[in-house]
């Protein structure tokens, strides 16, 4: 895919570098002429330009790639100022970066595809960390619901699926659980093989190891996690 990618600082450098090695192509652009030539050959083209301003804005083959990024997180204003000039151009596809609850407040309004709010996320990745205590990896499908994948806690283990009521008490739907088995390959050496099991009978046990995959409100994974 082709993407353009407005403001190339720490956030926006790194999304520009990612996306290219995994052979999209980058069109980046910032003010600063240093962030343009710490990236650029890194990405297929990059731009120093005033994106706040609609002529300058008007280099960037805005309507011929896929999405247009706006990763300007800092400058508030240079932000919104951006992102109208595209909406006034009819750039189909926008993706524009938050970095608090006024600043998505004010994106909403502009109706975008995706507003992206890494800050919130990743202070959200660290209290799981730090508060659940275990490994988490979640999925995010909307402003409060989540697919989160995790270690069952030892408590858990020896219990039959059926007897821990995720559904019932937390109103979390269980939604796959992973599990590591020891296998011998033909030269007989042990391997540890990864599969998923979709479809869990009540007198499945729970293993030491086993991850668990869940659906819901990120509110009742808090209560479902104080609760242990």
């Amino acid at each position: 895919m082709k993407y353009i990618i407005i403001g190339l600082g720490n956030y926006g450098h790194v999304l520009a570098e990612e996306l290219s090695a995994l052979g999209h192509e980058i069109i980046g652009a910032d003010i600063s002429e240093s962030r343009v030539d710490s990236i650029k050959d890194k990405v297929a083209t990059a731009f120093v330009i005033d994106a706040t301003d609609e002529q300058s804005l008007s280099v960037l083959p805005l309507n011929s790639v896929d999405i247009v990024i706006v990763a300007i997180g800092e400058n508030f204003g240079a932000s919104i100022r951006v992102v109208a000039l595209l909406k006034q151009k009819k750039v189909p596809r926008i993706f524009a970066r938050a970095i608090d609850a006024v600043h998505k407040a004010v994106l909403e309004a502009f109706d975008l595809e995706r507003i992206l709010t890494p800050e919130e996320d990743a202070a959200r990745s660290l209290v799981q960390l730090l508060d659940f205590g275990t490994n988490m990896e979640g999925f995010r499908i909307d402003q409060d619901y989540y697919v989160v994948k995790f270690t069952v806690p030892e408590k858990f283990v020896g219990y039959f699926v059926n007897e821990l009521n995720l559904d019932e008490e937390f109103h979390l739907k269980m939604i796959g659980l992973k599990r590591a088995n020891k296998i011998t390959n033909c030269l007989g050496i042990s391997l540890t093989e990864l599969h998923v099991k979709n479809e869990l009978p009540g007198n499945e046990k729970v293993e030491e190891g086993d991850e668990l995959v869940c659906y819901g409100r990120y509110r009742d994974f808090q209560a479902f996690w104080k609760a242990i």
